[in-house]
């Protein structure tokens, strides 16, 4: 890792190295947001204008970077996000994050489309599962979900509400990314010279929804694409959440709200956390940054249950910037791919290392032995 730390020492290194060995489509599927992807840029910068206030003559410190969450102790306030279609970014990514969190003390979450399925990654990740759930439509399918992922030892559910309906993504449509894909000259030659993507490719095998599969006859990608567009997603709705509320027993937080009033009747549906994003900008190009949102999601929380953030985090310096303005964790997604299309498995506890070791950089800097201290640093 010494090496990785003098060659790729920030997150926007290991995003030029990814861009070099992975097939376009599978790039322009990690990195592309949606519209003129201004919203991901707008996360980026609106984080980057954040200032901290450093104190000094505060002597030898060592911070403190543990945090209690839903009645769990982590070694860092850095979570791993969800994200969908994950074996296409890089092929057999999720277990190597199960492991990573495992070892480092961190959530994981497991997206219902990544490709390899709860009863996999469950034992792997130990404690520290979270699952993401896109709704299904259907009752009984729900049902059995639940019941899947709670036997698989997954105690959060992260009920996602940004994404009411596909997004446009053009940089994904102009680099034709199709599931099943379409098996012809321009794949087969982005492949061959991205080595160390199909090498990875061979040793897991193709890409599959396995979460989603046993709900089906046929397991072929293109009964399973077909399925997954029409049953899960745009189904969520206030009364859905509340059946989820009833279902679900364990810690239930819910994803993507921005809107204050959407807030407050999340709080009343009894979730447990919330998450302040905007998908990563995946979803919309006029929603604001997430960052500039945050503030008031935390004067209207008033510390009734922790509030998560996520979307444009890129470095230690921007997980102290949202704990600064009232964050209680942050989530990560991007750069934990960038780390393995970068470096293989050995990318993401690189990445991670990245980001924990800039937090302790930032408050040893700042004079901050508590992550709590962070939020007297602001300018």
């Amino acid at each position: 890792m010494a090496a990785h730390s003098d060659r790729y020492p920030l997150i926007s290194d290991l995003r030029t190295r990814a861009s070099r060995r992975l097939p376009s489509f599978a790039w322009a599927y990690l990195d592309s947001a949606t519209g003129d992807e201004r919203a991901m840029h707008r996360n980026e910068e609106a984080l980057a204008e954040i200032e901290l206030v450093p104190q000094m003559l505060k002597g030898p410190l060592a911070p403190d970077t543990s945090v209690t969450l839903f009645g769990q102790e982590f070694a860092s306030p850095i979570g791993i996000a969800p994200v969908g279609m994950s074996g296409l970014i890089w092929p057999g990514p999720d277990l190597v994050l199960a492991d990573l969190a495992r070892r480092e003390n961190i959530p994981h979450t497991l997206s219902t489309v990544a490709t390899t399925d709860p009863e996999t990654v469950g034992p792997r990740v130990g404690n520290n599962g979270w699952f993401q759930l896109y709704a299904p439509r259907d009752r009984a399918i729900r049902d059995d979900l639940l019941d899947r992922v709670e036997a698989a030892g997954f105690n959060v559910l992260v009920v996602t509400a940004d994404v009411p309906a596909p997004s446009r993504r053009e940089r994904q449509r102009k680099a034709q990314i199709r599931v099943p894909p379409r098996i012809g000259p321009s794949l087969v030659a982005q492949t061959i010279i991205r080595p160390a993507w199909t090498a990875a490719l061979l040793r897991n095998g193709m890409p599959r929804f396995r979460t989603v599969e046993p709900y089906l006859d046929s397991h072929s990608l293109a009964s399973v694409a077909g399925f997954v567009g029409a049953t899960l997603g745009g189904t969520l709705s206030w009364e859905y959440l509340d059946e989820l509320r009833q279902r679900w027993k364990s810690t239930l937080v819910i994803k993507g709200l921005i809107d204050l009033d959407d807030i407050e009747r999340s709080l009343a549906a009894g979730v447990d956390g919330v998450i302040v994003s905007n998908h990563g900008g995946r979803q919309l190009e006029a929603a604001p940054a997430s960052i500039r949102v945050l503030p008031g999601v935390v004067d209207r929380v008033a510390e009734r249950v922790p509030v998560i953030f996520d979307s444009g985090v890129r470095s230690g310096a921007d997980v102290a910037r949202a704990i600064s303005l009232g964050a209680d964790f942050v989530m990560a997604g991007r750069p934990f791919y960038y780390g393995l299309g970068a470096l293989g498995a050995d990318g993401a506890g690189h990445a991670f290392s990245i980001l924990h070791e800039g937090l302790v950089n930032v408050m040893q800097q700042t004079g901050c032995a508590q992550l709590s201290d962070l939020r007297n640093r602001r300018a």
